[in-house]
């Protein structure tokens, strides 16, 4: 029998906000399959809900780290190096609008201020992380972003963010292209939409999960264990030679036109 599927993997989460974040359920399956973990989390009240999950499951480092800055990025690597002499995954789910650019219409709401923090937060990341930890990484390694279906359709009241996950999902292919000649692989998943506190910023969310079901091929939701169980696949061996590709894990909602013509 093959042995767990990250063993001797050291993976770096980012973005666990509570118990219900996807990056927590990718950490947990993760650990659950071998790896050794680190965390980052993002100033003082967010170090109150991440820490305590962290150490719960023998986190190696926990580090603050404000990806909007490159001195705090740099500090990450240099703490992760305290503890690591390689990182091998990368889970990057980050993103971030102000709460005022996903409320209103999209010509009003888009001030150059709310675009600027969007991209920057939720898609320069990607490639200020990878940057910054590319030394540490061997060949094998892979990084997995979180992207959601707004990047490509308009979904109401996303707004700016749909434009920043599209900057994501073109990064991650860029970045693809540029690290797999250090056999670094570069994937996202592309979630159905979850009951997630950073979803609990986007109006009409709760309306959106009740009625999407119905409206996919598999009727049904998906939930955090599925989008983990994907991120398990292309950061191990199973997914080897995938990089690139942004991954719908949605029930396949990603697929439908005309929801019905009656």
């Amino acid at each position: 029998m093959p042995g767990p599927l990250m063993q001797g993997k050291r993976a770096l989460v980012t973005g666990v906000a509570n118990d219900r974040s996807i990056a927590w359920a990718i950490a947990q399956l993760f650990q659950r399959e071998g790896a050794d973990l680190a965390f980052t989390y993002p100033g003082e009240a967010m170090e109150r809900r991440v820490r305590p999950l962290a150490e719960g499951i023998g986190a190696r480092a926990i580090v603050d780290c404000d990806v909007s800055k490159d001195a705090d990025i740099d500090r990450a690597v240099a703490e992760v190096r305290k503890v690591w002499d390689r990182i091998d995954v990368i889970v990057h789910s980050i993103g971030y609008a102000p709460r005022e650019a996903l409320d209103g219409r999209f010509t009003d709401v888009t001030t150059r201020q709310s675009w600027a923090i969007a991209l920057d937060v939720s898609a320069y990341s990607l490639i200020g992380l990878a940057r910054a930890f590319k030394p540490m990484m061997p060949p094998g390694s892979s990084i997995v972003t979180l992207t959601y279906y707004g990047s490509e359709k308009v979904v109401k009241h996303y707004n700016v963010m749909g434009v920043a996950k599209a900057a994501l999902e073109c990064s991650a292919r860029y970045l693809a292209e540029d690290l797999g000649q250090d056999g670094i692989r570069v994937n996202a998943i592309s979630a159905g939409p979850i009951k997630t506190l950073a979803a609990a910023g986007i109006k009409g969310m709760r309306t959106m999960l009740g009625e999407n079901a119905d409206k996919t091929p598999l009727r049904r939701n998906v939930d955090q264990e599925d989008v983990a169980r994907a991120a398990l696949f292309l950061c191990s061996e199973l997914g080897q030679n995938v990089t690139g590709e942004t991954l719908h894990v949605d029930a396949g909602q990603n697929i439908m036109g005309v929801v019905s013509m009656g």
